[in-house]
């Protein structure tokens, strides 16, 4: 059998719609994932997700909104009604893929068709007690520096954007930006402190996730002249944002998992200024793309090197590392590798 006619499930969250209309990370690479199989000639991919997600493989949905945009529903209610559907199918797959975290793997040995679970990042250390339970399982991470030291993993691939959403434009713009969940892991606060230093205007957009510390940190300075804060964007709207960006402020608190931010703005040509901690170093080729700097003080040092990065090396850095493409193939590689291990696990006939 050709394994492009195997039959994949790919297991997407529902807090929002997949592709997700403006934030959804998790949605997005798993929507880009299931693309990306279609249009790479494999004929059997199934995406669980909401009911009005958009795809062009075969759709199961037994939610009718993302649960983030309809607060009627209970997270938990609606997670488990949609987990519990697909294993309930899981016999009609070869592999379901998760891109949902730890809770599907306590299915994992309910039933027979093996799991795949990219790691999407350990959003608290005690969920680390399911995958260490369900190890015996495959995983995959989106990055070499997030990784828990107790997993085997099959391979890191880094995550893929559509290109088609981003505009590259050789000329700079004029102002500082910082976008993604407003929240202190993502430093937006620091973002203000460089801004200010600067003398740099600064827009900021994403969707609150955390209201109190955006009510103390952000909202005070934001004065809509230098410090604007326009609220969350979906992907015109970003594709816009970047237009106007000298360079993007990505100043996590935290070790980056990933960072889809970085590569959807070095893919507009819009160099990235970032702590150097996690995925960070490997996402941006410093100097090269963008910086990599440890406080604000050399953020704002980086700023005035800006200049110095060719801005069409941010666009071919990301052609070359994180296409939808790039990932997918990644995957396949992964999967053949699943498949084999199957294979061998059942032995003779």
């Amino acid at each position: 059998m050709d394994i492009k006619d195997k039959r994949i499930a790919i297991l997407s969250p529902v807090a929002w719609r997949t592709p997700p209309r403006a934030y959804g990370a998790w949605e997005t690479v798993a929507s880009n994932i299931t693309e990306g199989l279609v249009a790479r000639g494999w004929k059997n991919v199934t995406l669980f997700a909401t009911k009005d997600s958009i795809t062009k493989a075969k759709l199961e949905a037994v939610i009718d909104k993302g649960y983030e945009e309809d607060k009627t529903q209970i997270p938990s209610v609606s997670t488990c009604l949609h987990i519990c559907f697909c294993m309930e199918h899981s016999d009609e797959f070869d592999l379901i893929h998760s891109n949902f975290d730890y809770l599907p793997l306590t299915y994992s040995r309910l039933i027979d068709t093996p799991m795949l679970t990219t790691i999407h990042g350990f959003s608290s250390p005690d969920i680390l007690r399911v995958y260490r339970r369900y190890k015996d399982t495959y995983f995959v991470s989106i990055s070499d520096s997030d990784r828990d030291r107790e997993l085997d993993y099959l391979a890191t691939v880094y995550d893929g954007i559509d290109l088609r959403n981003l505009t590259f434009r050789e000329s700079a713009g004029n102002k500082l930006v910082a976008y993604g969940r407003i929240h202190p892991d993502k430093g937006f606060h620091l973002a203000i402190e460089v801004a200010k230093k600067s003398g740099m205007d600064l827009i900021i957009a994403g969707i609150i996730q955390d209201q109190e510390y955006f009510d103390k940190l952000i909202k005070p300075h934001i004065n809509n002249t230098s410090i604007k804060f326009i609220g969350s964007v979906n992907p015109p709207q970003r594709d816009t944002l970047l237009k106007e960006a000298f360079a993007v402020l990505h100043l996590n608190t935290i070790p980056e998992r990933f960072g889809l931010v970085m590569v959807e703005s070095m893919a507009a040509g819009v160099p990235v200024i970032a702590m150097d901690l996690g995925s960070c170093r490997e996402v941006i080729a410093d100097k090269e793309t963008g910086f990599l700097v440890n406080n604000t003080d050399e953020a704002v040092q980086a700023i005035g090197k800006i200049e110095e990065i060719e801005r069409e090396k941010c666009r071919q850095h990301v052609e070359d590392n994180f296409t939808i493409d790039r990932m997918v193939a990644k995957y396949e590689k992964v999967y053949e590798e699943i498949f084999r291990r199957e294979t061998e696990k059942a032995g003779p006939g």
